[in-house]
């Protein structure tokens, strides 16, 4: 395997942490942490906020330093911290101590966003498969982080959900600098070879264009991180509530969430391959608008129904991650490129964070009913956004002409 292979397999290694680490509370309140520390889900759940809101407000700073000192660098810090302040969580005693730990875990899950998807299109021309690629490294965290949790919580105690990936990824920390330590002579070459080279590189439209493209996509990640984290949040305790002929114990229910999150992760790549050969416009047009009607006809169902659908509406939450991406590597460049990933992730984690106290509203008002209701009015909206991105998906927009 060529350094670039396991370089690349460090990368995803370290999205499927991020994903991991932020989603596992979200099992671990659901199951057993409300009812340790006597609270309800809808008033425990909020402690997450500030991890969330962590999450986001650490991309600038991260991406800064990265551009500035070195990506690989804040990688290696991103692993060993997150490690390590996730084992400093599973010794909480109270639910601010529970929150204080999960700050931590957001501040340096805050590193791999801006970070690990600038070095993952580095020099390439074609994005869309290794962006894929990437996400679904990540939603397999999503995944394995509600699986986890539960056996661990049946098996050693809510702690352990906390203590075992933490001395994973502070052992992945040490292996990444080792790696990184013992050939950095061949990276510093590759490292100039993918500066000066990449479509994305040349060829920039004027600013009116980019103007006009990136604040469609700020406005998608807006609504897509708000349905992404509404949905792989709140759906451990949606099949607690609506499952209960197919769950009747944490490990079932982490089990069920996992398959889910499994078989939705995939549509990843697909939707890379169609990308990088058709329209972004139109394949995001598809992606978003099928979203609609999934969020709609799962608001009353229960049993295997809810369970079928809800892996139909995971595919397509799941289906959209990369083309945002895909479209921001398209239109910077990449000595400024971690900032650009690094203002995109500020907004998606910030947006992230405000959907968590949102569940908590909705479901002690209205249920998954209201939730679900919220949530496919913002995917109508996106829909009617996306489909005033440029129609080649590159240069050109309704009315505006691209500079040269």
């Amino acid at each position: 395997m060529t350094r670039e292979r396991i370089n690349f397999l460090f990368l995803n290694l370290g999205h499927f942490y991020d994903h991991l680490f932020m989603l596992l509370f979200a099992t671990v309140a659901a199951l057993t942490l409300s009812k340790e520390m006597g609270l309800s889900y809808a008033e425990l759940i909020p402690y997450a906020v500030p991890g969330f809101v962590a999450f986001g407000a650490g991309a600038v700073p991260a991406g800064w330093l990265a551009d500035r000192w070195s990506r690989p660098g804040m990688l290696i810090i991103f692993f060993i911290g997150i490690g390590l302040s996730s084992a400093l969580a599973s010794l909480a005693r109270t639910p601010l101590e529970i929150g204080a730990g999960l700050f931590l875990i957001g501040i340096f899950a805050s590193i791999y966003h801006p970070v690990g998807i600038a070095m993952v299109v580095e020099g390439r021309e074609k994005t869309g498969v290794p962006l894929a690629i990437n996400g679904i490294f990540g939603n397999m965290g999503v995944a394995t982080a509600a699986l986890l949790a539960g056996v661990l919580i049946d098996f050693a105690g809510w702690r352990a959900a906390f203590l075992v990936p933490a001395a994973a990824a502070v052992a992945t920390g040490l292996a990444y600098a080792a790696f990184r330590f013992a050939g950095r002579e061949a990276d510093q070459g590759q490292a100039a070879q993918g500066t000066a080279g990449g479509a994305a590189e040349t060829g920039l439209p004027g600013r009116r264009v980019l103007l006009w493209v990136f604040s469609i996509i700020f406005f998608s990640t807006a609504c897509g991180s708000l349905i992404f984290q509404a949905t792989t949040f709140s759906l451990p305790k949606f099949f607690d509530e609506r499952l209960a002929d197919l769950a009747n114990n944490a490990t079932q229910i982490g089990s069920w969430a996992f398959v889910v999150f499994t078989i939705a992760a995939f549509a990843q790549l697909p939707v890379g391959h169609l990308i990088d050969r058709y329209s972004i416009r139109t394949v995001f047009a598809v992606v978003v608008g099928l979203q609609v009607p999934m969020f709609l006809l799962i608001v009353n169902l229960s049993g295997a129904p809810a369970l079928i659908v809800s892996v139909a509406f995971m595919l397509l939450v799941f289906g959209q991650i990369p083309i945002n991406d895909a479209l921001l590597a398209r239109f910077s460049k990449s000595s400024w490129r971690s900032r650009v990933y690094s203002f995109k992730y500020i907004l998606t984690f910030t947006i992230s964070a405000t959907a968590v106290p949102m569940i908590a509203l909705l479901h002690k008002t209205g249920g998954f009913a209201a939730l679900f209701s919220i949530i496919a009015a913002v995917a109508g909206v996106m829909f009617l956004v996306v489909l005033l991105l440029p129609r080649d998906g590159l240069t050109t927009a309704p009315g505006l002409a691209t500079q040269q």
